[in-house]
């Protein structure tokens, strides 16, 4: 008798032998990987296709499910644009620099900071070389590392203008915090210096390139609800003791409106498309507390807009957390719980069907607004092309600030001067 050790690993062998077999036509019939040796080849829904330099699947799963995103196509490291990171406060540290970990056309490749041990520390958290560490006074050295090819400035407000101008002196790209700068006057005079300097200068307006306010931008364009008559934008905040630079004029330029009323304004006029006509606000701040000595506590104001959509924003430094924002159409409501938050934000569409008034809650994929922000400059940088929001973008709502201010100090309607040129880039490009 044969041995049964010899017999098994022979029939082992002529089973793989035909699936291998098998394995080759599947593979010439659909034109697909042949796959692992002594298995069948896998079908092009399994593995996927290369399509314009990237892997691409067929849907696998049924019309009744979602789609799921496509694999994220990363640039290769060689070809990420590196960026110094100027400061390295709670913005940097908590959002910003984590950020880089989801971009796919981008990387840290140095930091400015005060504080050469806390540089250190976080360079050697990122792999970021300790001589790309530099101060305040070494800033112009980043001429001498070509790796860096923008800057992120992070700094207080009243810094912007200052760094704006010393990276687009040395020929950097410039991605600068909200609000651009303490003045309409030094946002002009940033986005001057950087076209003199034939580098892209853009304001990091997150908001514009998240997803769930990118769903609602397009709601109102495509009128599935209808015209949209009102607006209600509220970015509230309980502000605890200080010292805080957000509480001296000269580092932040204002209280409450410039540092979170301004994602009401900029909310406004994105959703819209339009800018406003006439402004209307109010200001107030507790006596005697000290932290108001310099800038407001509170500052409510309304917009009106040529369309007749009317806005209502409410921005404060003494009230409890809320960023919500509420678009009402002829047709229904849309409300967007955390509408300028970091994360959780949500998209419920209020409206009639049939004869019954309900809810949809609509679910968009999360994806880091500053990962989205940055990558988009790099690739418009990449590509030589303006970014969506610009320069220009960030000193339209300077202005209009200064306007809000005056119709505070004088207590009736302020006409805006209607605006002259575009102030916002070609959209996002979306996947």
């Amino acid at each position: 008798m044969p041995d049964d050790s010899f017999s098994a690993t022979r029939r082992g062998l002529i089973r793989a032998s035909g699936l291998s077999a098998m394995g080759l036509a599947i593979g010439a019939a659909g034109g697909a990987s042949s796959g692992a040796p002594g298995y069948p080849a896998p079908s092009e829904m399994d593995i996927g296709r290369v399509q314009n330099g990237r892997v691409v699947f067929p849907n696998w799963r049924s019309e009744a499910e979602p789609r799921t995103p496509p694999p994220p196509a990363p640039r290769a490291p060689g070809e990420r644009l590196g960026y110094a990171v100027v400061a390295l406060g709670r913005l940097s540290l908590e959002e910003i620099l984590p950020a880089f970990a989801e971009c796919r056309s981008s990387y840290p490749a140095a930091l400015v900071t005060g504080s050469p041990e806390k540089g250190s520390v976080v360079a050697r958290q990122y792999g970021i070389p300790q001589t790309a560490v530099l101060g305040y006074a070494d800033f112009e050295t980043l001429r001498d590392l070509p790796e860096v090819k923008a800057v992120y400035v992070v700094l207080p407000n009243g810094m912007h203008r200052e760094y704006t101008l010393r990276a687009a002196a040395i020929g950097r790209h410039v991605l600068c915090e909200k609000p651009m700068a303490n003045t309409a006057a030094e946002a002009q005079e940033m986005v001057e210096a950087c076209a003199r300097a034939g580098v892209r200068l853009m304001v990091a307006y997150r908001c514009q390139y998240e997803p769930y306010n990118r769903a609602a931008i397009a709601l109102v364009r495509s009128g599935e609800l209808g015209r949209l008559r009102f607006i209600e934008a509220t970015n509230v905040q309980a502000n605890g003791p200080g010292p805080q630079w957000r509480y001296s004029k000269a580092l932040a330029g204002g209280g409450a409106l410039p540092d979170i009323g301004l994602y009401c304004l900029n909310a406004t006029r994105y959703i819209t498309g339009e800018e406003p006509v006439e402004i209307t606000a109010r200001r107030y701040s507790p006596p005697g507390d000290e932290r108001w000595k310099e800038v407001e506590e509170s500052m409510s104001f309304g917009l009106r807009f040529p369309s007749g959509v009317m806005a209502n924003c409410l921005s404060s430094y003494g009230a409890f957390n809320d960023k919500t924002l509420r678009l009402h159409f002829e047709g229904g409501t849309v409300e967007m719980p955390d509408a300028f938050s970091y994360v959780g934000q949500r998209l419920i569409v209020s409206r009639k069907s049939g004869n019954v008034v309900g809810q949809e809650e609509r679910k968009i994929q999360h994806k880091n607004q500053f990962a989205l922000e940055i990558d988009h400059f790099s690739e418009r940088i990449l590509a030589d092309e303006p970014p969506h929001t610009p320069g220009e973008e960030g000193l339209r709502d300077m202005r209009l600030m200064e306007t809000i201010y005056r119709a505070a100090a004088e207590n009736r309607p302020q006409a805006v001067e209607p605006v002259q040129a575009t102030t916002r880039g070609p959209d996002p490009r979306e996947e």
